[in-house]
């Protein structure tokens, strides 16, 4: 069996709004990617790698996949998750049960995205299957080969103008450098300050990262004072080397503006593994606000992707390790959260503050409100869970009667599937220019509005939201 890919897919059912959203969708569909926040390793460009395999690239990284398989009894081993040692047999063995598990995606974006990949990047019309396994694989193996799938050409293909990795403080970004300085590429390829373990106090390997932090930065950390020194060096090195923004991933967004009094003395307890739980939790908040009033000075745009319950299961990771698919949803909450944080920095013109969630209830409850008011705020796209084809719907209904499409961030992929970088914008190019249409029909946007917000939602708002050049 061949894959169908409809021409109007995601468009509107109703004949008349889909011939709407089908001339939006046209006027933006071609135009340049901006991705200001993802996951896709610097290395890939630097080096300009030839991937692997097959599985290699489209299945082992890819937890959206491996967890799916995994709920239907596939060991995540067998997919090479965790394997140095994973054989090239072994490799086209994992192809193969991810094929002969297809109908198990039926209704999944994961679907949407591998069938766009097939038709899209490597032009295959073969359905995957037990039958067609093995020819799915030579002939992608096979393209994977050419100097055309290599990792630049990839990125110039997807027409890809800006992209930023995820970094831990202490990277030397000489991948970033690498890129920079080649002559005979241009792809703009920065990276993102991720301090999340620097801040965990909890954590059993917290005072080496932070021993580590001191080093790179130069500066001695055994007190509160020096970490934020530290912090702020190292900051500022990203921004030297390009980055704009800051990733910010905990289980809660809970912010406390600590005196420094207390910043010291809870620096202090943790420094010498004599922290209580809760005390450890109130200077991880403490931490948070220190990031922010940091933001608020060196203009590093501040992203918040809290309410994961990351590592649910126990023997997963201790096997396997992190982010490999045993990753939750959490209820989260914002405006109590983070109103020591806005109170200071909300209405600071140098501070902005993207916010994410797993929790949709709080699109408009919360992060549309809050969006709606505070000039620092943007409400971020739908992340992981939500990142589907309804799930972008209801997040576009949810906010934008609260804070307009103007403080919304534009299309974020947050994916380290470089091939499906095309796949996830077109979705939200497409999805957009359904809600447009609707808006359209029911009289309460022109033609000419729906026109321009489509585009402002491809190319401004990412500019926008993230500072980047032409933002308005």
């Amino acid at each position: 069996m061949t894959i169908s890919v409809h021409p109007d897919r995601l468009l509107p059912g109703d004949p008349a709004l889909r011939d709407v959203a089908r001339e939006l969708y046209r006027a933006v569909a071609e135009l340049p990617i901006t991705s200001p926040h993802g996951h896709v390793p610097p290395q890939w460009f630097a080096d300009d790698v030839r991937f692997d395999n097959p599985t290699a690239l489209l299945l082992t990284p890819d937890h959206y996949i491996n967890r799916l398989l995994h709920s239907h009894g596939v060991p995540l081993e067998s997919l090479g998750v965790g394997r140095e040692d994973f054989t090239d047999e072994e490799a086209r063995a994992a192809f193969r049960t991810f094929c002969s598990h297809w109908k198990e995606f039926r209704g999944t974006p994961m679907k949407y995205w591998f069938e766009e990949q097939l038709v899209g990047v490597f032009g295959l019309e073969l359905e995957p299957s037990e039958a067609s396994a093995d020819e799915l694989y030579d002939r992608i193996d096979a393209l994977l080969a050419t100097p055309a799938f290599r990792a630049r050409a990839l990125h110039d293909r997807f027409n890809i103008e800006f992209i930023a990795t995820t970094d831990d403080p202490c990277d030397d970004l000489e991948h970033h450098r690498r890129i920079r300085q080649d002559p005979d590429w241009d792809g703009a390829v920065v990276p993102t300050f991720r301090p999340d373990k620097y801040l965990e106090v909890v954590r059993p390997d917290w005072n080496r990262d932070v021993d580590r932090l001191g080093e790179c930065a130069g500066t001695g950390v055994d007190t509160y004072a020096g970490w934020v020194a530290a912090m702020e060096a190292r900051r500022g090195f990203f921004k030297d080397n390009g980055a704009v923004s800051t990733d910010h991933a905990h289980l809660d967004a809970g912010t406390v503006n600590l005196t420094a009094a207390e910043a010291e003395k809870l620096y202090s307890r943790a420094r010498s593994g004599q922290i209580s739980t809760p005390e450890a939790e109130r200077l991880r908040r403490g931490f948070l606000f220190e990031q922010a009033r940091m933001a608020s000075e060196d203009g590093l745009v501040m992203t918040l992707h809290p309410g994961a319950w990351r590592n649910h299961h126990t023997e997963t990771h201790h096997r396997f390790g992190a982010d490999v698919g045993a990753d939750f949803p959490f209820v989260t909450e914002y405006v109590a959260a983070l109103q020591p944080l806005l109170d200071a920095f909300g209405t600071n013109p140098g501070f902005k503050l993207v916010l994410f969630t797993m929790d949709e209830t709080t699109f408009s409850r919360e992060i549309g409100p809050l969006a709606s008011f505070y000039p620092s705020i943007y409400a971020g796209a739908p992340w992981w869970f939500l990142d589907t084809p309804d799930g972008v719907t209801r997040y576009r209904a949810a906010v934008t009667e609260s804070c307009g499409f103007g403080k919304t961030s534009g299309m974020i992929d947050d994916t380290r599937a470089l091939l499906s970088i095309p796949a996830r914008h077109d979705m939200a190019r497409r999805l957009d220019s359904g809600y447009l249409a609707r808006l359209v029909a029911e009289h309460r946007l022109t033609m000419d509005e729906a026109m321009d917000t489509a585009h402002d939602l491809v190319v401004r708002q990412p500019r926008r939201a993230f500072n980047l050049v032409g933002s308005d």
